[in-house]
């Protein structure tokens, strides 16, 4: 018989105590998340879970430890890297952050054929940018749960997306949290009704996952 997890007994989440624990001395008071859904936290329900997106949660940990946390953001449902570009990058200076989550690159994969030239150099030029401000960047990989029919290789183009991720934040000594191959992607109630995104209990993992790299540094 398979146990329904909840917030409170899934091992990989932290409750609000344990997030605290890690996060004690966090020095970060200006947290921005810019890009895409995946940035928004967009994502449906899940039974035994709070309904709340994990950068909302991450946010909500840090002001255990940092009350006066001042938390922004842009993400954007179906935001490429040339629309984030162009359209969340000002507010993101002028926010001036000390801490910034950059996720985008997943809808510019959604298109017969991918141009990774472009979908580079616009990473490139946010990644710079953000680490331009001297804050902190944190980003993810994509998980290797959601498939699309329509793209019989779109499981290639995640795992390219998800090098030039990795290559682009290691020059920024930017945090990854690596989702490709996360034990969370086998859950069968992982993707919302959306088909698209990471429900309530997926949002309470990359949260999770978050705090603990953070608490890394």
């Amino acid at each position: 018989m398979t146990t329904m997890l909840t917030e409170g007994t899934d091992p990989f989440c932290l409750s609000t105590p344990e997030a605290a624990r890690l996060l004690a001395g966090a020095p970060w008071r200006r947290f921005a998340s810019v890009g895409d859904s995946l940035a928004a936290g967009t994502g449906g329900p899940s039974p035994g879970y709070l309904p709340l997106p994990w950068a909302d949660r991450v946010a909500a940990a840090l002001r255990e430890v940092r009350p006066d946390l001042v938390y922004r953001n842009t993400g954007t449902v179906g935001a490429t890297t040339g629309r984030t570009l162009a359209h969340q990058l000002d507010g993101l200076l002028s926010f001036e952050p000390d801490l910034v989550h950059l996720s985008c690159g997943a809808n510019d994969l959604w298109r017969p054929e991918p141009d990774f030239a472009v979908i580079e150099g616009n990473l490139r030029q946010l990644f710079e940018a953000a680490a331009g401000t001297g804050a902190r960047l944190t980003t993810f990989t994509l998980g290797r749960a959601f498939t699309v029919p329509d793209f019989p290789d779109f499981a290639e183009r995640v795992i390219t997306l998800n090098a030039l991720t990795r290559t682009i934040a290691a020059e920024h000594d930017a945090l990854v949290i690596d989702m490709w191959d996360h034990p969370v992607n086998d859950r069968p109630d992982l993707i919302g009704a959306d088909g698209i995104h990471f429900a309530a209990a997926g949002q309470a993992v990359l949260a999770a996952e978050v705090i603990r790299r953070l608490a890394s540094v």
